[in-house]
């Protein structure tokens, strides 16, 4: 056996104990507690997905608009629901139609949190849509309190899936 010097044996206990830390922290973090949400808050990040100016102009500026409220009691939006956005430094109304997060069964998980503009009257800003919109959003329009606009948004759709 060679001779070990005291330094060396300090050194040794040190790194032991290191890789016994970083080896815990990590094992603790291998899992998520939290639930998935389905839902998109308050300053969530949106792509407008018509052919409106505004739309266009905040696309090729890289800067999405960014959710300010949402119209309903638990201020969550989900796929169907109105909300008033923040693009370009102006507010507009417009209506979620995507969404990033695991949905329900059988409706689709889009790459971006997709949203539709509207005007106050209720008709969309844009007269078309570039993406496939959810079938689930055609339910949407029977029995609701905004089915008219959601008719006007599915008749400027061009695909669904």
């Amino acid at each position: 056996m060679f001779p070990v010097s005291s330094t060396c044996m300090n050194i040794a206990n040190r790194l032991t104990k290191l890789t016994c830390l970083t080896s815990t922290f990590s094992h603790n973090k291998l899992f998520s507690t939290s639930q998935c949400l389905m839902e998109l808050r308050l300053r969530a990040r949106v792509r407008v997905i018509d052919n409106s100016p505004i739309g266009k102009a905040a696309a090729t500026a890289g800067k999405p608009g960014k959710i300010m409220h949402v119209y309903n009691v638990a201020a969550v939006g989900r796929i169907g629901d109105k909300v008033m956005i923040n693009i370009m430094g102006q507010k507009k109304k417009g209506y979620i139609v995507g969404c990033r997060q695991k949905q329900k069964t059988n409706v689709p998980r889009f790459d971006t949190n997709n949203v539709v503009l509207v005007e106050d009257s209720g008709t969309p800003t844009g007269t078309r849509i570039r993406h496939p919109l959810p079938s689930c959003l055609r339910h949407k329009r029977y029995g609701e309190k905004h089915s008219g606009e959601f008719t006007k948004i599915l008749s400027i759709a061009t695909k669904f899936v």
